[in-house]
């Protein structure tokens, strides 16, 4: 078993002998560019990447094309979607894509269901994830359901101030809105002399404003 791999999944750690060998036999490595469509809404879940490198970005898209962000997954996490998908055999109901180079150890859908049923550190792990996703998510739709975009705005630009290489659009898929009216209101900040504005490319100028804002002041 790969040393990067037991560092950051130690609960693969122990591992029966029989769970072992299943392991190294039917463990594949993937090696995946930016950008690419790691798993789409709507296909089948088969396997559970285990990152050992980059991100992976797992977000929701409407019909209507807008998009938003659930969480990423960093290496030593599992992506709790695809977790989920193995388990109750059901299609993703998400997409998952590179936001970086990813490379990653996959398992098939019949030894992951091994490691939940039969090593309890493995699926206490898993567990664990759900727990802490279903409270990051819970938070996401309170966010979205009632809180402000102007608020949830200065929030998200006060947690990378200063400078920000970004565009509209990727602040747009993230806070779960269009980029027309982030634009708006971006530019409203602009006149404020809150933040300046460049090509995907944002200043911030006030900080003590942007908080006010941002905690309903």
């Amino acid at each position: 078993m790969k040393p990067e791999l037991l560092r950051l999944f130690p609960t693969l750690a122990g591992l029966p002998v029989a769970l072992s060998e299943e392991l190294e036999r039917h463990a594949r490595d993937l090696r995946a560019p930016a950008g690419t469509l790691l798993f789409d809404a709507g296909a089948a879940c088969q396997a559970l990447p285990l990152l050992l490198e980059g991100h992976v970005k797992v977000s929701k898209r409407a019909e209507n094309g807008r998009e938003i962000r659930l969480y990423s997954v960093r290496p030593g996490e599992l992506c709790i979607v695809t977790v989920s998908c193995l388990l109750g055999g059901e299609p993703y109901p998400a997409t998952g894509i590179a936001e970086n180079e990813v490379t990653a150890v996959v398992l098939p859908r019949a030894l992951i269901l091994r490691l939940v049923a039969e090593h309890p550190p493995f699926r206490d792990m898993a567990f664990h994830l759900f727990a802490e996703r279903l409270a990051g998510l819970m938070q996401l739709v309170e966010e979205v359901a009632f809180r402000k975009l102007d608020r949830r705005l200065a929030a998200w630009l006060l947690a990378r101030a200063p400078h920000i290489a970004v565009s509209h659009q990727a602040i747009a898929d993230e806070l779960g809105s269009v980029r027309e009216i982030v634009s708006r209101l971006l530019r409203q900040f602009e006149e404020q002399d809150w933040v300046r504005l460049g090509r995907e490319r944002i200043e911030v100028r006030s900080m003590a404003d942007l908080r006010s804002l941002a905690d309903g002041n």
